[in-house]
């Protein structure tokens, strides 16, 4: 009995969308890759399971490559000109045909509403994130990656501060002191 391997479609190949597609198939997903420009799906086709130029506002199109039976959807389709609108039709068209999970690139936070309005599962936002995780690695260098769980919690790994050294784990009292728990030490490289 084989691993099942989720299906995503990636519409929209510009720099996001592109190396998402990527990313996935690298980790072994099975990726059809949409967009509208036949240089950027020629390019993508030999790294993703299924590479495709057509027009995702077009639901009969989405169906003819089987966009109907991915287990999520990722539209990422820039927001300049007539983008958003792309956007807004694409969603659309993928929540009609019954596609479970869509995510929706938004450059805006009001974009980002609309979308979440008219059915997108979650909306991703990769400039406002990444602004946000570079702030973050800024302000504090030490914190070499986090992640926020719920609202005041997060996993974060550091780098002790050199005062921590040679003293014992029930010495610092990090709890106390800090408000933290350790889950685990890391030492050396």
């Amino acid at each position: 009995m084989g691993v099942y391997m989720r299906k995503f479609a990636v519409i929209g190949l510009g720099r996001f969308g592109r190396k998402l597609a990527v990313s996935l198939a690298a980790n072994e997903a099975e990726v059809i890759a949409i967009d509208q420009n036949r240089d950027i799906v020629e390019q993508i086709s030999d790294e993703v399971a299924q590479a495709v130029r057509l027009d995702s506002t077009d639901e009969n199109a989405l169906r003819s490559q089987g966009v109907h039976k991915v287990d999520i959807a990722i539209v990422g389709i820039g927001q300049s000109g007539r983008g958003f609108e792309s956007s807004i039709l694409t969603v659309v068209n993928l929540k009609a045909m019954g596609v479970p999970v869509v995510y929706a690139r938004a450059e805006t936070l009001i974009q980002g509403q609309v979308l979440e309005k008219i059915g997108a599962t979650e909306v991703i936002y990769p400039e406002i994130e990444s602004a946000q995780r570079w702030a973050g690695k800024l302000i504090t260098p030490q914190i070499l990656d986090k992640i926020d769980l719920s609202p005041g919690y997060s996993l974060a790994s550091i780098i002790s501060p050199p005062s921590f050294h040679e003293r014992t784990v029930l010495d610092l009292q990090l709890r106390h002191n800090y408000g933290v728990n350790l889950v685990s030490i890391k030492r050396g490289e």
